[in-house]
């Protein structure tokens, strides 16, 4: 009684008192009282308790429905009567509401369904049990009506800690027993004010496929009612529900499955078709033209193979998806959106048509569905109108403006499936034509309105992949229009983005050179505009100098220009230094198409705005602001970074990368501290590795003499991913063996030194990440390095306390090492060396065994269990028995309340089968069951950690 006016007391407090300290502490109690074995009682008790206010009989459902949900194997099995019992009496209690306690109630009921065999149940099973229940108490029927909702979407309900045997046993339970749950609700059909309730439960039933032929349903008098009720004036949400899933019920991928489904097809598609006329029916409510959209949206969905033949009847569902798509509202509109996608992949890819045979026949076939083509022809003209800018578009919020530009994006998509059907050509016609009659109101100083043709031009842009590179109809007149429009700020942006988007068609046009001039003013003009106007003005620049590198070799000078402007500061441009990048990259694409003798010298005018700035920064130092000093260094740092990336003259970069090397080793030795500015100065380094390759040989000898003395200061992550680019590019040579012996053993003796226990790896997954990324590398390109090294074994040693470290980056880095590590015997340079490899894993090799076992069953989260099982493959194929006799050990440490025999039993029968070369794939269902298994409850999973204890186990030390 105590505790029971405690949760009273708690809930009063958390909902009601004025200090929000109070209420957190409040809601904290709640939350762990609710996890004690004392909730199951004091729940019932305070349900049953007629004094209860509806803020505990909320909170104490909830209670009891998560408590049989997960914690129900806290109860002594001769318990379940008893709980069963007292459900059934809530259920009939709250028959008449409050419905959120009802709800939850018949969750419970269903949960403890799921727990418990049929067998057990008593009664024939929970349907005969809710029958007779029903029969003896028809007072109550609305609450068992609830129940027999909720009870099939319990299938799926993956928070009931059921295992997955018992979870397969309990949906095959209920699809034997379908007949006696839809003779319940046939039963219940006649009450009229049970009717709703009837439907929604058998929507749900419904979703168990297929366990009843289409034949038999076609006369169902379930169907039957709900397809009556489409013709009420008022639709039917319950009804709507119904015919939703018999559409669903009744898709068909193959001849066979269509003959079997046809007669509840026949009877569904009628009923449906009629409801066309009232998509434009103006007196019919919104929510009922949602209703009657989303079932023919359905159809579309689900008959999209029938309706892809072509025939008379499914042309007249093309039409009425056409209707859907014409609505002037885009949550309606775009229901379609899905089926004109599945259409056009089904008219398009070969393998669609493969069971035709010869090729005359496919041919034969593929023109016989050309009548399509006018469908997506519409298609294209309605959804081009979707994209338009709304008249209040400056007022919109922030919400608001990223929901429009997300249906932007899906009409694009549209678009693009209509441009693979009708090809880019045909679209872009049907575009332009929108696009010159959007201009018939729009002149150059009198334009009344920019939104339309703003419209016009982003889906011609959409489409440009599909627009032929040499297309001479349209494109030009598209671009002669271009310097006429007005430079309104979203207009200019779209424009600027059209013409990078079409870079390809002025490269290979016969007449694209010829507009290169106007094009490229009208970018200058976007990057003096706006912010949004110059980062599309710089993307396309990007796009032309990458595209037209060759053409615009003669114009370097004026590019020249162009850059400069953008990258100084006082300028009217209004570039930011991220979009700078951009203008960057096309500098360097065009100087790429120089001859070498020419490249040096242009990459060192490149270079030079950012030079002179740094030189000049790193002439004020000390720094007094040194957030700002970071910011100014770090924008011409990136400026560089690109450069060695972008120019593919891998001699010129080298020259230049060695001639900076005197101010960037100043930057490494002012700031080796700073995180930001070293992960700039270590990109740039690599991106230069990268491009220049051996060619780079004697700065980067310097390079790694730098980050060996500075890591043993300041350990950052960036000087690990460098190496990681240098390992890949001199990891072979035998020339650099000397100095990369000492880099590796210089970086991982200190990363080892430094990650010591699982709470370093929290503290520092960067340095855990890109360690373990080298090591990697490593492994793949100098292992005559690697594994002779003395930094090996304890690298090995590091891995393991490590590797169920919560952070996803860091833990896959540690998971990828090992499952490499284990397949060492795969690689050709690698198999000299599995005896070194051998005599470190093998006395480890049952620890880590145990460790993995760990990490699948709940040491790491859920969405790691791929990385996990791949590296206990890789273990297992790799030690064979040995792998079997480690795993053996290790399951058997779990406790039988947690795992039983069976499930231990298949888990080590799948590894066996993968340890003599079997699938590995065999492995995966009882991998994912024996996790499952142990994580499907809190105190499961904590008895499970506890008799593994990942973090507890002593390293075996290697002699």
């Amino acid at each position: 009684m105590d505790l029971q006016n405690t949760v009273k007391g708690a809930l009063n407090a958390l909902y009601h008192h004025p200090d929000d300290a109070v209420r957190m502490q409040a809601d904290q109690w709640l939350q762990e009282f609710q996890r004690t074995i004392d909730a199951w009682q004091v729940a019932d008790n305070l349900l049953h308790d007629v004094t209860s206010n509806q803020e505990t009989l909320i909170f104490c459902s909830q209670t009891l429905r998560s408590k049989v949900q997960r914690d129900f194997e806290e109860l002594p099995s001769e318990a379940f009567r008893s709980l069963r019992d007292s459900l059934n009496t809530l259920l009939r209690t709250f028959h008449k509401g409050p419905p959120k306690v009802r709800t939850q109630i018949s969750l419970a009921v269903a949960a403890l369904a799921v727990h418990v065999p049929a067998e057990d149940w008593g009664d024939g099973g929970i349907l005969n049990w809710m029958r007779d229940e029903m029969n003896s108490h028809p007072e109550y029927i609305p609450s068992f009506l609830e129940l027999l909702r909720v009870l099939p979407e319990e299938i799926f309900n993956y928070k009931i800690a059921a295992r997955p045997d018992r979870r397969r046993h309990f949906e095959q339970e209920l699809a034997s027993s379908m007949e006696v749950a839809l003779g319940i609700l046939t039963a219940c059909l006649n009450i009229i004010e049970f009717k709703e309730q009837v439907l929604e439960a058998f929507a749900s039933w419904l979703r168990l496929r297929h366990r009843i032929h289409a034949s038999m349903l076609a006369s169902h008098p379930l169907v039957l009612a709900a397809l009556s009720a489409l013709t009420s004036d008022v639709l039917s949400e319950a009804s709507v529900n119904v015919i939703s899933e018999l559409i669903h019920y009744t898709s068909a991928k193959s001849a066979d499955d269509v003959s079997s489904q046809l007669p509840l097809i026949q009877v569904i598609v009628p009923r449906v078709m009629s409801l066309k006329g009232q998509l434009r029916d103006p007196s019919k409510d919104e929510e009922d033209v949602k209703a009657i959209a989303r079932l023919f949206a359905d159809m579309g969905d689900s008959y999209v193979e029938l309706i892809a033949t072509g025939s008379d009847e499914s042309m007249l569902i093309v039409q009425a998806l056409l209707e859907v798509a014409s609505h002037p509202e885009f949550d309606i509109a775009s229901m379609t959106f899905n089926f004109w996608h599945s259409l056009q992949m089904i008219l398009t890819e070969r393998d669609s048509y493969a069971s035709l045979g010869d090729e005359a026949s496919i041919q034969a076939e593929r023109n016989r569905r050309l009548q399509f083509c006018s469908s997506y022809e519409s298609l294209v003209s309605m959804v081009s109108y979707k994209v338009q800018y709304p008249a209040d578009y400056s007022e919109m919020s922030k919400e608001d403006l990223k929901d429009f530009k997300q249906n932007r994006y899906a009409v694009a998509d549209v678009l693009i499936d209509a441009a693979i059907v009708l090809g880019g050509e045909v679209t872009l016609k049907i575009l332009y034509m929108k696009l010159v009659e959007a201009l018939s109101c729009c002149g150059k100083d009198n334009c009344t309105d920019w939104r339309p043709p703003e419209a016009a031009l982003y889906c011609i842009r959409a489409i440009s992949d599909f627009v032929p590179p040499v297309e001479a109809e349209i494109m030009p007149q598209i671009m002669s229009l271009f310097p006429k429009l007005p430079h309104q700020t979203q207009l200019l942006h779209t424009v600027c983005l059209t013409i990078g988007a079409y870079s390809k068609w002025l490269d290979a046009s016969a007449s694209g050179l010829s507009f290169l001039p106007s094009v490229m003013d009208i970018l200058v003009s976007g990057m003096s505009i706006s912010e949004d106007s110059a980062a599309a003005a710089s993307l396309a620049f990007r796009h032309i100098c990458d595209d037209c590198g060759k053409k615009l070799c003669g114009s370097l000078d004026g590019l020249f220009q162009i850059y400069q402007r953008a990258v100084i500061a006082e300028s009217a441009f209004k570039v930011s230094a991220e979009d700078s990048l951009h203008l960057v990259e096309a500098l360097s694409k065009v100087i790429t198409e120089l001859p070498s003798e020419h490249a040096k010298k242009a990459i060192e005018a490149l270079c030079l705005p950012a030079v002179g700035s740094l030189q000049e920064i790193i002439n004020k130092a000390p720094f007094n602001d040194l957030p700002k000093a970071s910011r100014e260094l770090t924008v011409h740092i990136d400026r560089l970074a690109n450069i060695f990336r972008h120019v593919n003259h891998p001699e010129a970069v080298a020259d230049a990368i060695h001639k900076l090397w005197p101010i960037f080793k100043t930057i490494f030795d002012l700031l080796p501290w700073h995180m930001r500015t070293m992960e700039s100065l270590c990109r740039a380094c690599k991106n230069a590795v990268r491009t220049s390759k051996r060619l780079m040989g004697v700065t980067v000898g310097a390079i790694l003499e730098e980050i060996q003395k500075l890591y043993k200061l300041y350990p950052q992550p960036c000087f690990l991913y460098l190496s990681s680019e240098v390992i890949k590019i001199f990891g072979s040579d035998p020339s650099c063996a000397d100095y990369l012996k000492i880099l590796i053993e210089t970086l991982f003796s200190q990363t080892t030194f430094m990650l010591t226990q699982i709470q370093d790896f929290t503290a520092r997954p960067d340095i855990a990440d890109d360690c373990f990324l080298l090591a990697s590398r490593c492994i793949r390109y100098c292992p005559q390095l690697f594994f002779p090294s003395p930094v090996f074994p304890p690298l090995v040693d590091c891995s393991m306390v490590g590797v169920t470290v919560q952070h996803r980056e860091a833990s896959n880095s540690i998971l990828n090492f090992l499952s490499d590590l284990f397949d060492l015997g795969n690689s050709g340079r690698g198999e000299v060396y599995l005896s070194v490899r051998d005599s470190v894993i093998i006395p480890r090799g049952a620890t880590m065994t145990r460790i993995l076992v760990a990490s699948l069953t709940g040491a790491l989260p859920y969405s790691r269990l791929e990385s996990v099982t791949y590296a206990l493959l890789a273990l297992t194929r790799a030690y064979g028995p040995r792998a079997l006799e480690w795993a053996k050990d290790s399951v058997s440490l779990i406790p039988t309340t947690a795992v039983t025999e069976l499930e231990r039993s298949k888990f080590l029968q799948a590894l066996s089968e993968v340890a003599s070369g079997g699938n590995v794939n065999a492995l995966r269902l009882p991998i994912e069951e024996l996790s499952e298994v142990c994580r499907r409850n809190r105190t499961v999973q904590d008895i499970v950690q506890g008799a593994l204890r990942p973090h507890e186990l002593h390293i075996v030390p290697v002699s």
